[in-house]
């Protein structure tokens, strides 16, 4: 394993001389897919738990169908699937967009994860104490003021435990991204595979780097949780 870590280090962590590979191409997909998933839950969490059926109701369809499908069909539909349409290769946008499986591999995973964080953060918003509403309308807060002031900041709080497992399973389905040729940590390790024929090793090392990964994540949601979740634990611990 150490004669392979010298020789291949460098692809399994950053570049193979020609593009960007391994960790690095892994922690840019589940950074932007759980960033933009983020920004896009919080309207439609807020959406889903409305009174209004008729703005309830898509958000209920959109994450019921992704909770529903596997990832992996979803990321299939995306890179092979929409390309096969005519209206897609006809338009230059779209044609150039989906030719990319970077591209596709992304809107695949944040439109999973999004699904995801909406229904996480929807509980937490149904979750808020009723207490905490009531006082923020006697100070005469409604609306947009009492969730952006209450409702919102107390519920992403809440769900921060939630969400951390959110994280560290798209950390782990980003392993199906070399289905579309992304050259992320599994890609790198099967293509090691293929020139030594050392399976053991070539896959041990992408095992061992994804749990460093998810160590160090687990880290630092745990430092969160205790600074942001504070006030929920029991008075002299």
């Amino acid at each position: 394993m150490i004669e392979l870590l010298h020789t291949y280090w460098k692809a399994y962590l950053f570049t193979d001389g020609y593009n960007i590979t391994g960790v690095a191409i892994t922690l840019w997909l589940l950074v932007v897919s759980i960033g933009i998933g983020f920004c896009l839950s919080i309207p439609l969490a807020v959406a889903r738990v409305s009174r209004h059926k008729w703005i309830s109701a898509p958000v209920w369809l959109y994450t019921y169908v992704f909770r529903g499908t596997p990832l992996y069909v979803q990321l299939l539909l995306c890179y092979t699937g929409i390309y096969s349409l005519e209206f897609v290769r006809s338009h230059d946008f779209l044609n150039a967009f989906f030719r990319q499986g970077m591209y596709c591999t992304l809107l695949a995973f944040t439109l999973n994860t999004c699904a995801y964080t909406t229904e996480i953060f929807a509980g937490a918003i149904r979750a808020t104490p009723y207490g905490e509403i009531e006082a923020a309308r006697a100070y005469g807060m409604s609306g947009f003021a009492l969730y952006r002031r209450v409702i919102l900041p107390s519920a992403l709080r809440r769900a921060l435990p939630y969400y951390s497992n959110e994280v560290i399973l798209m950390l782990h389905a980003t392993t199906i991204a070399f289905t579309a040729t992304v050259p992320d940590i599994l890609k790198v390790a099967r293509d090691v595979n293929s020139a030594t024929y050392q399976s053991f090793e070539a896959f041990g090392i992408a095992a061992l780097l994804y749990l460093g990964i998810s160590f160090t994540l687990v880290g630092l949601f745990r430092r969160a949780e205790q600074r942001w979740l504070a006030y929920l634990r029991p008075q002299g611990q």
